[in-house]
């Protein structure tokens, strides 16, 4: 009796102790977005994008234009680096059209793009907003980019400019 007793936990126990595979319900497979592709192509800086769509760059750009001094919107676009900080990979700049280009600094200072970033195509989000540049931090950014000493004497008035505080960054 002892042993019909034993035998039957024995298999109460192992049948209880294995596993099955699952297996996965090909109806249920999940379909990529167009952020997660990219994302394939790309090196993440920062914190992890989210999966809303990337904005073009004229809507950016109009969003900018009915900003005022203090205001802020959140924003994700795609562009290109027109300029990085040469020192650290602490900024970079990039177009929003043919005319207008954004300084883009990281939140915290929690990550930086490689110093050999120019040219390489981006998607950036974050906070988009509009401020007044004073002229220290405008040469001190003239500096980080190389820029002669003549060049950087020049600036001596503040600026009124468009900015990007961004939490994280896909470079190509």
């Amino acid at each position: 009796m002892r042993i019909l007793i034993i035998v039957f936990f024995g298999v109460v126990l192992a049948s209880t102790s294995c596993k099955t595979e699952k297996k996965e319900n090909p109806v249920e497979v999940k379909k990529e977005t167009v952020l997660e592709k990219k994302k394939e192509e790309y090196t993440l800086f920062g914190a992890k994008l989210s999966d809303a769509t990337i904005q073009n760059r004229a809507d950016v750009l109009k969003s900018y234009n009915g900003l005022k001094i203090g205001d802020t919107v959140t924003v994700k676009f795609a562009s290109k680096i027109n300029d990085v900080c040469t020192k650290k990979g602490c900024w970079m700049k990039v177009p929003l059209s043919n005319d207008e280009e954004i300084m883009v600094r990281f939140k915290d200072y929690g990550f930086f793009m490689p110093l050999d970033s120019q040219g390489k195509d981006v998607i950036v989000e974050g906070k988009a907003f509009v401020k007044v540049t004073p002229v220290d931090e405008l040469r001190h950014y003239a500096e980080d980019a190389g820029k002669s000493k003549e060049e950087i004497e020049k600036i001596t008035e503040p600026k009124k400019e468009m900015a990007f505080l961004a939490h994280g960054v896909l470079l190509k």
